[in-house]
């Protein structure tokens, strides 16, 4: 019989996990407290070794078809004029070719992996009693289940990770809050994504997506004042105050705001840990390394880390080796993510009109064909990731002939994994 895992979180890092480790034989159960799938959320990319772990699910071709059509970035000035702008696809810039909605590619993700792995939505994790060969789990729900091992892939304030590493979590604060939601899409609206900046450390961005609908963005910087802890409305309220007067598309994205069914607020905060793993439960995702969409590889990262932990739990061994092999695999990649200075929210969203004009000066002369892959590397997140060929072996990878059957949870199998080889629960001689 298959070793039992229990995964925490049902979003991108979550269902990437689920679907490595039941492809190998793991008998995965994933828990989600949202009472069904959320489809939600805003703009994100996928590059490099992230795009290759979607090759090997056999998914790639399908996030590019679910792409938003975003055709690149434009910083608009107070007259509504392009200051700068740079083209989709031309190296990392800011727009990569994958561009896709959060929540299409984790029911991307979802949908290849609901028919090997259970899903459990509206229950949480109360309670983890781990020993020696196994984790107790207690299920707000009231049933109690034991389980080899458990993968906290939640997000930057996941209540299981303060379960079982109480008071271990470091935020280090960005000094920016953003919000995200959905707003009608109007006549105007290319196929760009249009990024206005005003005094006071302001910005106001829309963005496309294949939906019908607009994708807006409000962002302010300043320090961290619990904003994150406040109620919708509250919130709302202060950004209403905040943005009365900044110009451009402001006065429609605040009256869009009231009727967004999808508003989400928050202050970008890094998650910074001093050890992944304690016994038989380990991070992954935002849970383990949150960097903030400033470091632009939020998705890459949870992609490449589901994959690499799959790969060193099918590995063989005991799983506090396998989860130690899988820390020393992505702490470079998360590190090179994390190293976003404090200073990078200043300089992209400046004070004062003269600072406004300074930073439009030099996006215009980094998007001239010469500098521009040098401003590619600082808008694309580019990182190198690690090795995945050698988890090939461990667990194949998906003909991408085959992808259809992929989409739909029932991918071609290339070979099958004995379940005996996933690490066991004994602890190395």
């Amino acid at each position: 019989m298959a070793r039992r895992v229990l995964i925490t979180g049902a979003s991108i890092a979550g269902n990437t996990a689920a679907w490595w480790l039941s492809r190998a034989g793991v008998d995965v159960t994933v828990v989600e407290r949202a009472p069904a799938f959320r489809d939600g959320g805003q703009n994100i990319d996928v590059r490099g070794v992230g795009r290759e772990v979607l090759r090997g699910m056999g998914l790639e071709r399908a996030a590019l078809e679910r792409g938003t059509g975003e055709e690149g970035t434009a910083w608009i000035d107070a007259r509504g004029r392009v200051a700068a702008r740079f083209p989709a696809g031309e190296g990392d810039g800011p727009t990569a070719e994958m561009e896709i909605l959060r929540g299409d590619l984790a029911r991307l993700l979802h949908d290849a992996a609901r028919d090997r792995a259970a899903f459990r939505f509206g229950d949480r994790v109360a309670g983890l009693v781990p020993d020696g060969e196994g984790v107790e789990v207690a299920f707000a729900g009231g049933a109690s289940e034991r389980f080899d091992a458990v993968v906290v892939a939640e997000g930057v304030g996941s209540a299981t990770r303060d379960l079982v590493f109480r008071g271990e979590a470091t935020a280090r604060w960005m000094d920016l809050t953003l919000a995200y939601f959905t707003i009608p899409r109007e006549p105007g609206d290319d196929r760009m994504w249009r990024w206005y900046h005003a005094p006071g450390g302001r910005s106001v961005s829309l963005r496309p997506d294949r939906h019908g609908t607009t994708r807006a963005m409000l962002g302010i910087r300043k320090p961290p004042g619990g904003e994150q802890d406040w109620s919708t409305e509250r919130q709302k309220a202060w950004l209403r105050e905040r943005f009365a007067d900044a110009g451009w598309e402001a006065p429609r994205v605040l009256a869009a705001m009231d009727g967004a069914d999808d508003f989400y607020c928050d202050v970008l905060r890094q998650v910074r840990m001093p050890r992944w793993s304690n016994g038989r439960v380990v991070l992954t995702g935002d849970a383990a390394w949150c960097a903030t969409p400033l470091a632009g590889i939020g998705a890459t990262l949870a992609v490449t880390g589901a994959r690499v932990l799959a790969g060193e739990m099918v590995r063989g061994g005991d799983l506090p080796a396998a989860f130690a092999a899988y820390e020393r695999t992505m702490r470079p990649m998360v590190g090179q993510a994390q190293g976003v200075p404090k200073l990078a929210p200043r300089l992209m969203n400046p004070d004062s009109r003269l600072g406004i004009r300074l930073l439009h000066a030099a996006l215009s002369l980094a998007s001239r064909p010469g500098p521009r892959a040098l401003a590619a590397r600082l808008f694309g997140g580019r990182n190198a990731g690690p090795d995945l060929a050698r988890y090939e072996a461990l667990i194949p990878t998906v003909r991408d002939a085959d992808a259809s059957s992929s989409i739909s949870g029932r991918p071609e199998i290339d070979g099958a994994v004995d379940p005996s080889r996933i690490s066991d629960t004994k602890p190395e001689a």
